[in-house]
């Protein structure tokens, strides 16, 4: 069946007010600029006290799982710290016994890595000397050649300067002090952040209720429930993803060290621990150790089954820690998209270097997440969050104003996978529509873009008429009949029950004695987009079981009081999206439709919300549906009150 309307009817522009220009976006930008020097000239304080925090909420779990086993607040910290602490020992115990362990064994494979390497300059290095010669040896042999300067003689050789000899400059041996302090300097720097990091997160989790009530009196006292939520959330989110981050990267290093032992590749049990440490740097972490046990394992063999195992185990453990493991214990979505995570590797490694690399995950994950309930940081969960940043309904007015009808028609097949059409027509199209009804109030859409997006809305239309599958969570009145209304239109000639007068039809079901059906006369409002809207209602209208009839508006005006298509119709619907506005030429739609069929239920939608702008008449027969799912129930519950009478009306004739 195909949906015709007609170029929509000219209207007065309503052109609303802009917004009054202030400096909140250059306060914000000031403030923005301020914050990044401050964490850049100020990173030897705020990286103790950031890595502080962090291992505060690692931490946290265990501490108050020792606290639940009726232990005190201090020997539960200490506890917790000293567990740190001694991991921390332990894993560089560790890196140092297996790198002496390494670099002892290295001499034994120096005649395999020299042949290696040796290979590979030769299929390189060498081939592109090669290949530079050759292109020397032919340039020299094509330049003219230029006679030598002659040398001078003579006074001119007397007069020439002389070449400068030659000065070295020793040093003196330094001394036992001086050897002993340039060993330590590299080593002191790491233990005094060490020590810090440790005292400062042992006052953390001892007063870490009290910081909590100062950031709640220093950011949101006036929003307590505001405050204390977003505080929540960001320590829930944090603690989460530590404790399962840890988890996840201390089991993938236990897989790769155990297949590197397997394998064959010295040195597994470093190579597991640093893929564990190197997973925290997203996404090129692994890889850097892939890298280096790749290396490794192609320098040691002179066959090339090693390497290709090595990196094999990479990518088997990478993909399986990254997409079934992390899923299950973060769920589909950690709270930062995929680009938001280079990008703020990006940074956060330009501000504060590798260890900032590590740390640009968390940092991000709790800005974002305080983004969420502060107005000011809304933009970084708008730029960074994993969150559409369109709802459902914008992005379907968008594409529309693109007019890209089939990435609309793409997102509808893709909604209705979740919900059912009518939900899709309430919840999706139906505020589409209103966003593009307030864009034609404003004066921006021009008649050309009205006309194109109003055949974009009936393609659409006529799409999900002819789909199969939908689900529909109202059951209708009675059981679907092939012989249902057409859509109106340009109708089919041949058709029974169409009518015509004037310039506008009506096409109309046959009548109710004869299918059984509930006849429903739908007539558009007079607005931009009234004619698909009242093409949705009927498309619904006939999939519950009713018997629409779709007339025009100026076809409703220009008809009679006696119209026979009229008279079949108990039931009459007013749609249009200026209900809620309730403007004149829709109140004497509904007084001289009254007047006309005082007997009929008139229900009128759809809008945003109906309220008391349209009155009810004394007998109660007007119904304000705000949806299509409230017009649908309307029409039910009509539908059953007549039912109720009929069979009265039937005996009092009788």
């Amino acid at each position: 069946m195909k949906i015709s309307l007609p170029p929509p009817h000219g209207r007065p522009n309503r052109v609303y007010p802009p917004g009054t220009p202030g400096l909140h976006g250059l306060v914000s930008l000031i403030t923005g600029v301020v914050v990044v020097c401050g964490l850049y000239f100020g990173r030897e304080v705020l990286i103790p006290i950031t890595l502080s925090v962090l291992l505060s909420f690692l931490l946290a779990p265990l501490v108050q799982m020792l606290r639940r086993l009726h232990m005190g607040q201090l020997p539960s910290i200490f506890i917790a710290v000293l567990f740190a602490l001694a991991s921390l020992l332990a894993v560089g115990a560790l890196i140092g016994a297996q790198l002496v362990q390494l670099a002892g064994a290295l001499p034994q494979y120096q005649e395999a890595i020299e042949q290696k390497i040796e290979t590979v300059q030769e299929k390189t290095v060498g081939r592109a000397d090669s290949l530079m010669s050759s292109a020397a040896s032919a340039l020299q042999r094509m330049a003219p050649v230029r006679p030598a300067p002659p040398r001078p003689t003579g006074r001119a050789a007397r007069n020439a300067p002389q070449v400068p000899q030659q000065v070295e400059v020793h040093e003196p041996a330094p001394t036992p002090v001086q050897l002993a302090q340039r060993a330590l300097t590299p080593a002191i720097a790491p233990i005094e952040t060490t020590f810090i990091v440790l005292v400062v997160t042992i006052f953390i989790l001892l007063q870490r209720e009290d910081l909590r009530d100062r950031l709640i009196s220093l950011f949101g006292s006036r929003d307590l429930h505001r405050t204390t939520t977003a505080i929540n959330d960001a320590a829930g989110r944090l603690s989460r993803y530590f404790v399962a981050q840890l988890g996840v990267n201390l089991s993938a290093g236990a897989l790769i060290a155990i297949g590197l032992a397997i394998i064959g590749v010295p040195g597994a049990l470093l190579f597991g621990v640093i893929a564990a440490l190197l997973r925290f740097v997203p996404y090129i972490g692994i890889w850097i150790a892939a890298i280096l046990a790749v290396f490794l394992a192609a320098a040691i063999q002179p066959q090339w089954t090693m390497a290709v195992l090595t990196l094999i185990l990479f990518i088997v453990v990478d993909v399986v820690a990254g997409q079934i493991a992390e899923p299950l214990l973060y769920g589909h979505r950690s709270g930062l998209s995929p680009l938001a995570v280079v990008v703020a590797a990006i940074f956060w490694s330009w501000l504060w270097g590798p260890i900032g690399l590590v740390l640009s995950t968390p940092l991000t994950l709790c800005v974002v997440t305080l983004g969420r309930y502060a107005d000011r940081l809304n933009f970084l969960t708008v730029l960074l969050g994993d969150q559409p940043a369109l709802t459902p309904a914008q992005n379907f007015y968008q594409r529309l104003l693109a007019d890209d009808t089939h990435e609309a028609i793409v997102q509808g097949e893709r909604l209705l996978r979740e919900m059912s059409l009518i939900d899709y027509y309430d919840k999706v199209v139906l505020e589409g529509l209103r966003l593009a009804r307030n864009d034609a109030l404003r004066g921006v859409l021009i008649p050309d873009q009205l006309q194109r997006i109003n055949d974009s809305l009936v393609d659409i239309v006529e799409n999900l008429e002819i789909a199969d599958g939908l689900r529909d969570t109202l059951s209708p009145v009675e059981p679907a009949d092939t012989g249902g209304a057409l859509l109106a239109g340009a109708p089919d000639p041949a058709a029974p029950g169409t009518e015509r007068y004037g310039s506008d039809a009506l096409t109309r079901s046959p009548a109710p004695d004869e299918t059984g059906k509930a006849a429903v006369l739908c007539v558009p409002g007079r607005g931009s987009f009234d004619e698909v809207t009242t093409a949705i209602a009927v498309q619904l209208l006939n999939r519950q079981g009713f018997a629409p009839l779709m007339a025009t508006h100026s076809g409703y005006r220009s008809a009679h009081p006696d119209e026979p298509s009229f008279k079949d119709a108990s039931i009459i619907c007013i749609v249009s999206l200026d209900a809620p506005e309730s403007p004149p030429y829709l109140r004497n739609m509904l007084r001289r439709t009254r007047e006309w069929r005082p007997r009929a239920t008139l229900v009128v939608g759809v809008g945003e919300t109906l309220e008391n702008n349209i009155e009810l008449d004394a007998a109660g027969a007007l119904h304000a549906s705000p949806t299509f799912r409230a017009m649908i129930e309307a029409c039910r519950a009509a539908t059953s009150v007549q039912a109720m009478r009929q069979p009265s009306q039937t005996a009092g004739a009788n």
